[in-house]
């Protein structure tokens, strides 16, 4: 089958590996429609995890299921599923209570003795490869499977995005403890950031503030009635006081992550999480999925090095706020995401600007990758 396989930093290339199958009674193989290109998948592809060579990007994943192992009972050859990119067993502590994220079965102990979670194609997550390929094999497929409507294959667009971004959109806002009613500030229009925006529309912010400097983005979060901050016109922080009576915001959301860097380019681990200080109120609750590591191979913050930011604790702690933070458990929130796709009262695929075959990736990823004018969100479609 093809994949998109990483051969070194900014190196990939689609190239024929041997085909997924069924491995485990319990195993599901999904052939592939369509597959998001993540701001997740950019940090590997930049070399800044210790992501393998070899390996398979892909943890935004759609299809039609090919094959059951003996032992599934619930998902049928031929239903289209979401596939969440946590891979979770079901029945470890953590999936029973919903912390899917976190699994405790298939986690890779290589990593760390006590290590807790995997997914699919992602930089210490396990041996799994992505689904940036014809065909995935999906484990523990009764449990990890989301089964969509009658309209999946139309709706591709909108339902692929329930494998991570709309839920970690969701989670986000969540982790801040967002309540109709209360504003919140989101740093970061990329796919993510938008999400929370979208989601914050939906669960009934009073005010949506989206900070970005990327024209392309913040038209995007102005179109769903969110509120544009371009940081390069001026600080973020005074244009969030100034729109909020100098009180701040409810609640906030990092959506960048390790790699924020300022409009002139230099990279600041540590510059949303304390702006976000700075721009939430007194008592106000913070939620982070950003990603950030436990080490950078290549950091333009040598502190970063070790996975540390210097963080402004003593303001963070005068002001009585909180944080959450951590990957989104996909399975706690998947079906209620789509069962709003499903009645149109959400619409992810508003995010998407391209819809390329599998092939096309290499040249997606060196787009995507520079932010380019109009390259938002990317979906390959392996069958086109």
């Amino acid at each position: 089958m093809r994949a998109v396989v990483y051969n070194g930093p900014r190196d990939v290339a689609v190239q024929d590996v041997p085909d997924a199958k069924i491995e485990k009674p319990t195993d599901v193989l999904v052939r592939i429609t369509s597959t998001n290109i993540c701001g997740s998948d950019l940090h590997m592809y930049e070399g800044r995890t210790d992501f393998p060579q070899g390996g398979v990007f892909g943890h935004e994943n759609l299809g039609q299921v090919a094959e059951v192992g003996d032992a599934v009972d619930r998902v049928k050859v031929g239903n289209w599923v979401a596939i969440p990119f946590n891979i979770g067993c079901g029945f470890c502590r953590n999936c029973e209570r919903g912390l899917s994220a976190f699994c405790l079965t298939t986690a890779d102990r290589s990593v760390v003795p006590n290590m807790a979670g995997a997914a699919y194609g992602f930089a210490d997550m396990g041996p799994y490869r992505g689904g940036q390929a014809d065909l995935l094999r999906v484990p523990y497929g009764d449990y990890n499977c989301l089964k969509l409507p009658p309209d999946a294959e139309e709706r591709q667009n909108d339902y692929v995005m329930l494998a991570d971004i709309f839920p970690t959109g969701w989670h986000c806002t969540e982790l801040a403890g967002l309540r109709p009613g209360e504003s919140v500030v989101i740093y970061g229009a990329g796919p993510v950031g938008l999400m929370a925006a979208h989601a914050a529309m939906i669960k009934g912010a009073c005010m949506v503030m989206v900070v970005d400097r990327h024209p392309d983005r913040l038209r995007l979060a102005g179109s769903i009635g969110a509120l544009p901050i371009d940081d390069s016109k001026g600080s973020p922080v005074d244009q969030v006081m100034e729109l909020t009576n100098g009180i701040g915001a409810d609640r906030g959301c990092e959506c960048v992550g390790y790699q924020a860097h300022d409009p002139e380019g230099t990279e600041h681990p540590n510059m949303t999480m304390n702006d976000l200080v700075k721009s939430v109120k007194f008592t106000g609750g913070i939620g982070v999925v950003g990603v950030y590591t436990p080490q950078d191979p290549a950091p333009q913050d040598p502190l970063y090095k070790q996975g540390e930011i210097v963080f402004d604790h003593g303001l963070f702690w005068f002001k009585g706020q909180t944080i959450g933070t951590g990957q989104c458990n996909v399975k706690a929130y998947n079906r209620q995401l789509r069962d709003l796709i499903s009645t149109g009262r959400a619409k992810p695929s508003f995010i998407v600007s391209h819809e390329l075959p599998l092939g096309e990736a290499p040249n997606a990823y060196q787009h995507f990758d520079a932010r380019d004018e109009g390259w938002t969100k990317v979906i390959l479609k392996p069958a086109a």
